[in-house]
């Protein structure tokens, strides 16, 4: 799966990628207009993290895997301090592209099939010994699929529990009454782009933590 350059993990890595996680978690809360919006963007990602961090010890993730968590975060952490809907995005972006809204949240939801794509697909490989594939590819688009329904379910249920007369707005559907359907095609998107895309530089990213754990 590589050329015979030798392959090394970097061990400055992980904690440099926790401190920018750490540094971006402070800058979104101490800049938010909701605390409660903040906390329901970042804190479950952050729990992961540290599910990531304490867990390193026993296995650890291919540097590009860590890479990918950390950029997912701090399009959380835009997601936290503005709220999507109102992420700051050029003007004369949207205009050209001729788009009816702001597309950060649509990025960010790309990104949530994206990464966890990455992330499943090195897992079932090193720790459930699934070979490379067809069924791999499939099992992998199918779970991250169902990931982002189960986000878009969760949301549904906080809004009609706790945030019941504010609905859309605090969904940020942006007027949109295909925004959940949109998502979750956005995260289908993203999950299958990262296995085509990513596919030869994930292969060597797991050779060398392979090398590592050796």
């Amino acid at each position: 799966m590589h050329d015979g350059a030798p392959l090394r993990q970097r061990p400055w890595l992980f904690p440099l990628l926790m401190a920018l996680c750490a540094l971006g978690l402070a800058w979104a809360f101490a800049g938010t207009k909701d605390v409660a919006v903040c906390a329901f963007e970042l804190l479950p990602l952050t729990a992961v993290m540290v599910v990531f961090a304490v867990r390193r010890r026993w296995f650890r993730f291919s540097d590009l895997s860590y890479v990918l968590l950390t950029w997912f975060f701090f399009i959380q952490c835009l997601g936290g301090r503005y709220e999507f809907a109102n992420v700051p995005f050029p003007q004369a972006v949207i205009d050209a592209l001729g788009l009816a809204r702001n597309p950060v949240d649509r990025i960010g939801h790309f990104f949530q099939g994206f990464v966890p794509a990455v992330l499943l697909r090195e897992w079932l490989i090193r720790r459930r010994g699934l070979p490379r594939g067809r069924t791999l590819f499939w099992l992998v688009t199918g779970c991250c699929l169902a990931f982002s329904a189960s986000y878009e379910l969760l949301e549904m249920t906080v809004v009609k529990v706790w945030y019941p007369a504010s609905g859309p707005e605090w969904l940020g559907t942006q007027g949109d009454p295909w925004d959940a359907q949109m998502d979750m095609t956005m995260a289908l998107c993203g999950a299958i782009t990262a296995q085509l895309l990513l596919r030869r530089l994930h292969e060597r990213s797991i050779a060398r933590a392979e090398q590592a754990a050796r």
